[in-house]
């Protein structure tokens, strides 16, 4: 699917309440669970022993990291949404995040969005609240639900 295309904020705000997406699907591998506990520095075996969570682990199987899970929004959010008039965007936070399912090495993910508000903070910054919704093709419960917090400079 292609991202929805603004220019400015008058188009942005009369997105809000709008669903968005959802994105194409893309793969959670346990090369791509690896690296990130690289990264992470968090190693547990339910994320990097296969045969240990095959015996062990309710899913019988190794899971990504919830915070992999999240991480791929930087990754899905042009994929849903992109505005020409923006000079730059900051991720500032959120103000929820849940995981109700997890994501089985090898699941695939996509997302879908939902702009719940659009507020000027002065000095060309503007305050975006978007609550994102990442669906995996082994689970009928998303896989994360997130209300994002971001910042826009617009040009």
């Amino acid at each position: 699917m292609e991202p929805v295309q603004v220019e400015g904020i008058a188009e942005l705000q009369e997105l809000i309440g709008r669903e968005l997406g959802p994105t194409d699907w893309v793969e959670v591998t346990q090369e791509d669970i690896d690296r990130f506990a690289d990264v992470s520095r968090d190693h547990q075996w339910i994320h990097v022993d296969p045969e240990r969570a095959a015996r062990e682990s309710p899913y019988g199987t190794t899971v990504a990291h919830g915070n992999l899970t999240l991480s791929l929004l930087d990754f899905f959010r042009p994929q849903l949404i992109q505005n020409r008039g923006v000079k730059m965007g900051i991720n500032y936070g959120f103000n929820k995040v849940r995981f109700p399912a997890a994501v089985p090495a090898g699941t695939r993910v996509r997302a879908r969005a939902e702009l719940l508000s659009v507020e000027e903070l002065g000095d060309g910054w503007w305050h975006v609240v978007t609550k994102y919704t990442i669906e995996g093709d082994q689970s009928e419960k998303p896989v994360c639900v997130a209300e994002g917090v971001g910042r826009a400079l617009i040009a």
